[in-house]
């Protein structure tokens, strides 16, 4: 007998196509994952393409009208709601842009330290101590600078590659899916695979429901507790804490940020707002959000945020955002597998299965 055998040949061949297959996920995962927000996005606009196709008098047949119909519509919201935000941030982001170079030299070489002692009334010793601590981490402050400068201009690359991508999706999403399962599936298991990408585009839709529903609940409280606090444009603030109820993590910070310097700008009630803010997470991570996702997606809600801190210890903010649809994605493949599996006799039946033939 020959060495390797055939059988060992399509052994290593299965091995190193399976990790050919994992270094090329790993090196354009983050081509991926632009393709997951795409997708995702996709969801979250359909049912307003649908809601548009079910009720036009023209193009019914036609998807590519509605999806123009519904980015439309889309930018018209966003505009709106630029424009109410737009006075209260034009100018400090523009002083915001300028002054930030000259603020992080300030903060590397340890000067600021003088002028955060003269305002709280330290003496030399308090001041060289904090000058110190700064200088010894110059570089990671810096490091942590450009980490931030690198994520918020990927985060502009993915506001506008998310929604080009998205369309494509929109359109032809039909056609991409049976055309992915044509490349993947064999005449004996199209079926199976068929109905797997079925029941995966409705827990996605489920999904984006949950997230829908959460979006408004957070809306509604933000902007009742700025109504009732006296805030200047409660409700275009509310609207932005409600959209960034999308973002983890990341979202719900910069909306108790926004909220929170308004309140201190507009000399308004904002420590109370912040107290406000900080029940209302809590309510929602451990409260509303659990059974809501869960309610929707049938998983229990303790599995629910076991998910979310897997997420977040192995992705950070893109894992936190992709754990539930990836835990979805994980549950319909494992329900299938199990069903068609029970419906294969087992190894003792085989005998009895045959002579019933």
């Amino acid at each position: 007998m020959t060495f390797p055998d055939r059988r060992t040949s399509n052994v290593l061949l299965t091995i190193l196509l399976f990790v050919l297959v994992l270094v090329i996920l790993y090196t354009a995962r983050r081509v991926l994952l632009i393709f997951a927000f795409a997708i995702l996005f996709a969801y979250l606009i359909d049912p307003v393409v649908r809601f548009l196709q079910r009720h036009s008098l023209f193009f019914k047949n036609l998807r590519g009208p509605h999806v123009v119909e519904a980015y439309l519509a889309f930018l018209i919201f966003a505009a709106f709601a630029a424009q109410g935000l737009a006075p209260l941030v034009s100018n400090r982001a523009d002083k915001l842009f300028r002054e930030t170079p000259v603020w992080l030299d300030t903060v590397t070489s340890g000067d600021i330290a003088i002028k955060i002692g003269t305002a709280q009334g330290w003496n030399e010793l308090e001041e060289l101590r904090l000058k110190s601590f700064l200088v010894d981490h110059r570089e990671k402050i810096r490091s942590l600078a450009s980490s931030a400068e690198q994520f918020a201009s990927n985060v502009l690359v993915a506001l506008v590659v998310v929604p080009i991508l998205a369309v494509f999706f929109l359109a032809d999403g039909k056609r991409i899916a049976d055309s992915f399962i044509q490349l993947l599936s064999t005449e004996d298991n199209r079926q199976s695979i068929q109905a797997v990408a079925e029941e995966l585009n409705t827990m996605l839709r489920k999904y984006i429901r949950a997230k829908v529903i959460l979006g408004a609940c957070s809306l509604v409280f933000y902007a009742a507790a700025m109504l009732s606090l006296g805030f200047p444009n409660a409700i275009s603030l509310g609207l932005l804490g409600g959209v960034l109820e999308f973002v983890p993590v990341a979202g719900w910070m910069s909306s108790a940020a926004v909220i929170s310097t308004v309140g201190i700008l507009a000399h308004r009630h904002w420590i109370w707002m912040a107290v406000l803010l900080g029940v209302w997470r809590m309510a929602m991570d451990y409260f509303i959000s659990p059974p809501v996702v869960g309610r929707n997606l049938e998983i229990h809600p303790l599995m629910v945020l076991f998910a979310v801190m897997v997420g977040a210890e192995c992705g950070g903010i893109v894992g936190i955002y992709l754990a539930i649809p990836l835990m979805v994605v994980i549950r319909v493949i494992w329900r299938r597998a199990l069903s068609s599996e029970e419906r294969l006799p087992l190894p003792s039946e085989l005998p009895q299965a045959i002579g019933n033939r």
